[in-house]
């Protein structure tokens, strides 16, 4: 079944792209939690009328996307944090501690966005972030010991 995406859903698709899903999927779950239209052929012409006018604005959007992700490359991310023995991190970094060290250096990114792989000792690692639709900034985080 087609549908027609009105939100960003993860492993699906962005907004306004018309994917094919399982029926069952797309109208028990997609179309009434909002996520979704049903892709009639109606709504899928209207649709892509709709693109052909965000084009101009998308590529504003891809260039700010891009400046704020270069940015974000030139930061340095250095987050505290508690350690026991052996150099091992009581837990682990998150997603949120290094939306929390962008934030505080002026540049807003959701949690959600960002991919941190599993890091439970000091150190530097690297970490992917998405600013928006193929804009990704790779960012270097230094793990520090708490004083």
């Amino acid at each position: 079944m087609k549908i027609i995406l009105k939100k960003e859903v993860a492993g699906l698709g962005e907004a306004l792209d018309v994917v094919e899903v399982k029926a069952g999927y797309a109208l028990n779950y997609l179309v009434p939690q909002g996520f979704a239209i049903v892709g009639t052929p109606s709504a899928i012409k209207q649709n892509e009328e709709t693109i052909r006018q965000r084009a101009h604005k998308e590529a504003k959007l891809v260039a700010d996307a891009q400046a704020l992700a270069a940015k974000a490359e030139a930061v340095a991310i250095k987050i505290a944090a508690k350690v026991g023995e052996g150099g091992k991190l009581y837990g682990g970094i998150t997603a949120a501690q290094v939306a929390e060290a962008l934030a505080a250096a002026g540049i807003e990114v959701e949690k959600r966005n960002i991919e941190v792989p599993e890091i439970k000792a000091l150190g530097e690692f690297e970490a992917k972030a998405k600013f928006y639709k193929g804009v990704y900034a790779t960012l270097k985080i230094e793990v520090v010991e708490a004083e």
